[in-house]
């Protein structure tokens, strides 16, 4: 009786063994819950909070969690738009510069607010914005260009035609408009926290150039509103 070949015997042993489909491996058990990250939740009282919500405090006091991400954090002084602000900023892996630059940013649009509110009379002082996360935010907020510009070749001809930008990218041009001219416009003496501080502060009082840059991009796209339907061309 002849040996069996290669190729007949895995055909038996296929036959026999147990399937395996290849999955990603994970250090915790199922048992483990996911972890809770939402600061409101923390900072309830007990008597606000609904049945389930307490239902879930109880499991999670006797059951294991696992550990956050480190992009996920539940402390006041988390922000994932100042993160996202600082990973856009950081150049060559270096995230330790970028974060001590973002902090003097914010520090000196502190500085710069309390002064002016301890020079301003008694009646403008509640009008004098002095926390910098808001002024951030708000900055941010007033960079945001509403429609853009995406080029379309029709006819062998390309058109400039305006299209109205998602979420994303609108924040994804504000913050790339910052540091750019920060970056690119600033005098060689002054320093980046210095330089971002002071378009951060025109940007919330709506002027400063990238103000300019974003009503620019509007005419633009106002001009060019005759191409409008080769969108869905």
């Amino acid at each position: 009786m002849a040996a069996p070949s290669a190729a007949g015997l895995a055909r038996r042993l296929r036959a026999w063994l147990p399937r395996l489909s290849q999955v990603r491996g994970s250090r915790y058990n199922p048992s483990f819950l996911e972890p809770e990250v939402n600061k409101e939740l923390y900072q309830k009282p007990w008597e606000e909070l609904s049945e389930e919500e307490r239902e879930k405090l109880e499991v999670k006091a006797v059951q294991p969690i696992k550990a956050a991400p480190p992009t996920v954090s539940s402390s006041v002084f988390s922000d994932p738009m100042i993160s996202k602000f600082t990973n856009m900023m950081m150049k060559d892996g270096n995230k330790v510069l970028a974060r001590s630059l973002m902090a003097q940013t914010l520090e000196a649009i502190k500085r710069k607010q309390l002064e002016k509110y301890h020079k301003a009379p008694e009646d403008e002082k509640e009008t004098i914005e002095c926390n910098p996360y808001v002024i951030f935010h708000q900055a941010l907020k007033n960079c945001q260009p509403i429609i853009g510009l995406s080029s379309i070749t029709k006819g062998g001809k390309t058109y400039q035609v305006p299209v109205p930008l998602k979420d994303n990218r609108k924040r994804f041009l504000a913050m790339k408009w910052l540091i750019t001219e920060c970056r690119e416009n600033k005098n060689r003496r002054m320093l980046m926290p210095e330089k971002l501080s002071q378009e951060l502060l025109q940007a919330f009082n709506n002027e400063g150039p990238i103000i300019k840059k974003k009503h620019v991009l509007h005419k633009m796209a106002e001009a060019n509103r005759a191409y409008a339907h080769f969108r869905w061309w």
